[in-house]
């Protein structure tokens, strides 16, 4: 033996000493001071021995028990090095590589086993299994190989018939989400295959699949994402994207987000963030997809649907639980391309031109307010302010009309977007009034964009009065424009104007009547079908501002629009049309209509001093009292505003969009009789995702939706597939001390119709932290919550997890049956179902009812209780108490219980069905513990009671 050490013979019995402890340690089951005695005795011996073999693989063996099996295969690969052929060794290393599933190898072990042992009994039976299993590996392997040679002689052939070609297509697509089918099709050169196709294949079905395949081959695997990026390259992605066919681009972006996803760790699980390891190894793939991707956004010759995708891809991956590219974007001068696109017009139609659509300068927006989000420091925030100063002035620099133009769409853009970034720029000296001298040119295009961008800026009070001390009767003059474009603008311009004082009549430019006349106004633009529809999301726009809450007149509007079913049609069809810029304009209208906006608490002592100091109060106008407010949602539900919602959510990327949306959606649901229509028609699919994504206020408005869904209609129909396992989770949420009692309630009352389903619901209940969420509820002073959080336990009771816990050293089953003793009605009654069935599943259970000081009070309360139901709880928790233990029952029928039991069992004011339980009592401890005497028998010993000894 070779030791470090001066005293060669102390550590060698050290060495000896510590296996010895090890092995002690291993036999009395305590598996982690085994590996700990064995790991020091390691570190003791230098160079390879025998006997470090040998604290290897009993290290080995172990972490085998721990479970640990990775470990386990090093420890014995490293035993293996230095006494090949080792029984021991091979055995343990061919059952922690079966337990992985890695059965070829695991069979290898097992062979090489058999042949140099071939009286080891334990291995036959391991590589009987293990046979069969690698035959039929290797079967399939064989199939999987045939198939996709068969399906590439078809797919890849130009020659072959189209409906050939198009199966063969989807069958390697399908292959692509098997684990062993994917590796198969990368091992017969996949990439290389789809790749040379593409370059020439004109059939759009065969083209959408082959990149579709490409994503499913990625999924997942960081090692299949680097090998495709390898064998394509990132030019050859943005070439497919490159399309003015939108099914195709979607594809491709699919595909993109697919690679980062499996780069980086996202995606594996659910909600999970990157894996920095994973991000550290694949930083160079990473770093050049985001390069290459803030290029491209800006290329002349890509498509307006592909610029759009990449600035999609930028802005999902700008934050930090996706890859985190905010800071980095800006140091490659990324949002000074972003302001370049945001600043183009389809106006400006030459040869360096952009191509862009109806909502790249919306996404754009949005993209530019993600990275702003998560600048999450002050320096950092200077940086982004800097590089849009250096757009800007960049622009300003040259005389043409041109760039400055273009500076406003940018500044637009901002507003729109980043607001606070928008408004210190609007600040700037002379930025104000060059906007006011555009919009008093006669140039159509400069009044055009110079009407967007007041009313963008016309968003904080301070902006306010200056824009209408010099822009009213700018906008009153373009409104007469003989342009439909110009007028519709300066129409918004107006309406938003008109409603941005809100309750401080100092800064209202408008006489009452004028809210009416430009309501009327937008609704002409809004149902003309001769407009085009960006004038009329113009229009919604300018009605979504009239309809605001604080408005004097605002109530009248809304009864108004909500009459118009021409309007609310034309409403609908806008949102449907795609375009990302109507959005704002028609679900801020919505919301306005279901007054489903944050109200303001009035305090009354603010109200009488505001009186005092001769302030405006605020007042609700009577036609929004609750009953037109619900008379409106019932109309907009019919009239099909659920399907407006559904594709407005699909189609917007605005977080605060979809907090208005679920707002919306929220007010509707508020009403049980229109929960079955929302759910028709698409509702609880779209709110699913809105509830576990976005801004605080949406998931919350999101999440009691779901809830008011799940209280009234079957959680199986209302969330189908496994939704209904996912809706668990933004309930969950609403289990919070910042949420209000309400939406504790119908949170709890969800949850309980979902923990009536299956053993799947109450497991994943259990497993967000519900049992203990809940448990605190049950201890409110609030009646109702303590209801439904006892009616919620009763039915996870059911579940063998959630006894065990009760059966734990804790007084979760004494609180329980002091519950039932409450003077309120209904959660006592809830407790008592609850210990019911708590007891009869478990004998621990019943024996800590009797702990509780007051025990026989309490069975007394209960079986005396006038409610029948509470007398049938009780009869049934004491008959599972009888039957429980013999000391269990010798301690109850001591008492008067079993005279209350006797009376009952005779009472003909009792059920048939509690009289036979009462009877059952008796029989259990007459039969089951002999412990009271039948008619004739001989008595029975002493019921144990209370001990007379000192």
């Amino acid at each position: 033996m070779v030791v470090a050490g001066d005293s060669l013979k102390n550590i060698a019995d050290e060495v000896i000493r510590l296996k010895e402890d090890g092995n002690k340690s291993f036999k009395e089951s305590d598996w982690k001071e085994a590996v700990s005695h064995y790991s020091k005795a390691i570190k003791l011996l230098i160079g390879d021995s025998p006997d470090k073999a040998v604290l290897y693989k009993n290290r080995a063996a172990a972490y085998l028990k721990l479970n640990e099996l990775d470990k386990a295969i090093k420890d014995c690969d490293s035993s293996l090095e230095i006494t090949p052929n080792d029984p021991k060794a091979l055995f343990r290393r061919c059952q922690a590589l079966d337990s992985l599933n890695r059965h070829e190898e695991a069979y290898r072990d097992a062979r090489h086993l058999n042949v140099i042992d071939p009286n080891n009994k334990a291995v036959q039976p391991i590589l009987s299994r293990l046979h069969e299993i690698v035959q039929e590996n290797q079967k399939k392997n064989a199939q999987v190989e045939n198939k996709v040679s068969q399906m590439f002689r078809y797919a890849f052939n130009i020659e072959e018939a189209k409906d050939k070609r198009q199966t063969a297509m989807n069958n390697l697509l399908v292959l692509a989400k098997e684990k062993s089918g994917a590796f198969a099709l990368q091992e017969a050169g996949i990439y290389h295959k789809i790749g040379s196709l593409l370059k020439v294949e004109t059939n759009d079905e065969i083209f959408i699949a082959a990149i579709r395949t490409i994503g499913e081959l990625c999924k997942g695997s960081a090692d299949m994402a680097k090998n495709c990026l390898r064998e394509l390259g990132i030019p050859w992605f943005l070439e497919i994207l490159n399309s003015k066919k939108e099914e195709q681009v979607n594809s491709a972006q699919y595909c993109l987000q697919v690679i980062l996803n499996s780069l980086s760790g996202l995606g594996i699980k659910a909600e999970s963030r990157p894996d920095e390891k994973l991000c550290d190894e694949n930083k160079k793939e990473i770093e050049t997809l985001l390069t290459c991707l803030v290029y491209s956004c800006t290329s002349r010759t890509i498509t307006g649907l592909a610029r759009d995708a990449i600035i999609q891809l930028i802005m999902r991956n700008v934050h930090y639980k996706a890859i985190n590219w905010a800071e980095q974007l800006i140091e490659i001068r990324g949002l000074q391309r972003l302001m370049e696109v945001a600043s183009e017009l389809k106006e400006y139609k030459y040869e360096s031109a952009m191509d862009i659509t109806d909502n790249t300068r919306t996404i754009t927006s949005v993209c530019l307010a993600r990275i702003y989000e998560n600048m999450y420091y002050d320096k950092a925030k200077e940086r982004y302010l800097a590089a849009i100063d250096d757009f800007i002035k960049g622009k300003l620099i040259t005389p043409e009309i041109e760039s400055k133009v273009r500076v406003i769409v940018a500044l637009t853009s901002l507003l729109l977007g980043p607001l606070d970034v928008g408004n210190t720029i609007v600040a700037r000296e002379g930025m104000m009034e060059m906007i006011l001298v555009m919009a008093g040119t006669e140039d159509r295009l400069q009044q055009k964009v110079a009407c967007e961008c007041i009313i963008a800026a016309a968003s904080k009070k301070d902006k306010i009065k200056s824009i209408i001390a010099q822009g009213v009767n700018i906008l009153k003059e373009l409104y007469k424009s003989k342009d439909d474009g110009i007028r519709v603008r300066a129409l918004v311009g107006l309406c938003k104007l008109g409603s941005s004082g809100g309750t401080d009549a100092s800064i209202r430019p408008f006489a009452d009547g004028a809210t009416k006349k430009l309501a009327d106004a937008c609704r002409r633009f809004l149902v003309n079908p001769a407009k085009d529809p960006d004038m009329r999301r113009w229009a919604a726009e300018g009605l979504s501002y009239l309809t605001l809450s604080y408005l004097t007149l605002d109530a009248e509007v809304k009864e108004k629009l909500i009459d118009d079913k021409q309007s609310l049609k034309a409403l609908f069809e806008l949102s449907k049309t795609g375009n990302q810029a109507a959005v704002y304009g028609v679900v801020t209208t919505f919301v306005n209509l279901t007054n489903s906006y944050d109200k303001q608490e009035i305090i009354p002592e603010m109200v009488e001093l505001a009186k005092f100091a001769k302030h405006h109060i605020p007042e609700d106008h009577e036609l929004d009292d609750a009953d037109f407010v619900q008379k409106r949602c019932n109309i907009l539900c019919s009239e099909g505003i659920t399907s407006a919602l559904v594709a407005l959510a699909k189609l917007t990327e605005s977080q605060n969009s979809k907090e208005l949306i679920c707002r919306i959606f929220n007010a509707i649901c508020g009403q049980q009789e229109l929960r079955g229509m929302v759910v028709q028609q698409g509702g609880a699919k779209s709110l699913l995702p809105m509830a576990l994504e976005g801004t605080d206020k949406g998931k919350k408005q999101a999440a009691q939706a779901l809830a008011r869904i799940g209280i009234t209609i079957n959680p199986e129909v209302a969330f189908p597939g496994q939704r209904y396992i996912e809706v668990i989770r933004p309930l969950m949420n609403l289990l919070h001390p910042d949420c209000t009692a309400l939406e504790n309630f119908e949170a709890l009352m969800a949850l309980c119709n979902l923990a009536g389903v299956n053993e799947t619901a109450r497991q994943r209940i259990i497993k967000e932290g519900g049992v203990q969420k809940i448990e605190s509820y049950m201890y409110e002073e609030h009646l109702m919550l303590r209801r439904a959080a006892t009616q919620v336990m009763t039915n996870l009771i059911i579940s063998p997890d959630v006894i065990q816990k009760f059966e734990g050293k804790n007084d979760k089953t004494k609180f329980l049956f002091l519950l039932c003793c409450e003077e309120e009605k209904t959660p006592p009654k809830a407790a008592a179902g609850a210990l019911a069935m708590l007891t009869s599943a478990s004998k621990i259970c019943c024996e800590k009812l009797l702990e509780v000081g007051s025990w026989v009070e309490n069975f007394q309360e209960l079986l005396a209780n006038p409610d029948v139901d509470m007398q049938h709880r009780g009869i049934v928790v004491i008959l599972n108490a009888l039957k429980s233990s013999k000391e269990v029952a010798e301690k109850i029928i001591a008492t008067n219980i079993f005279d209350l039991l006797m009376a009952l069992s005779k009472s003909m004011k009792l059920q048939r069905e509690d009289q036979a339980v009462g009877r059952e009592a008796l029989k259990a401890a007459a039969e089951d513990w002999k412990i009271i005497q039948k008619p004739g028998e001989a008595p029975p010993l002493e019921p144990a009671g209370e001990s007379d000894e000192e």
